[in-house]
């Protein structure tokens, strides 16, 4: 994933989010990803992103990991 790449589809539940990607192998294949962030306030009251989840955050992981694996399955994308 390079730096400005933006995902396939993002989902979100709260301020949790779950980034779907494709990328390419060195072999010319390709395959999906994912990555997490959590949405937060600083000091300054100024939106950041962490990767650094919380235990109560699981529930909302859960949903999001269930809703991008049945589009992927249900659109027929193969998933390595």
């Amino acid at each position: 994933m390079a730096s400005g790449n933006k995902p396939l589809k993002e989902y979100r539940a709260g301020l949790i989010s779950l980034n779907l990607w494709e990328n390419v192998s060195k072999e010319g294949e390709k395959f999906n990803s994912f990555t997490f962030k959590r949405l937060y306030k600083d000091k300054e009251e100024k939106w950041q992103t962490t990767q650094s989840l919380r235990i109560s955050d699981l529930p909302k992981i859960k949903i999001l990991v269930e809703e991008a694996y049945k589009d992927l399955i249900f659109s027929e994308k193969e998933i390595v």
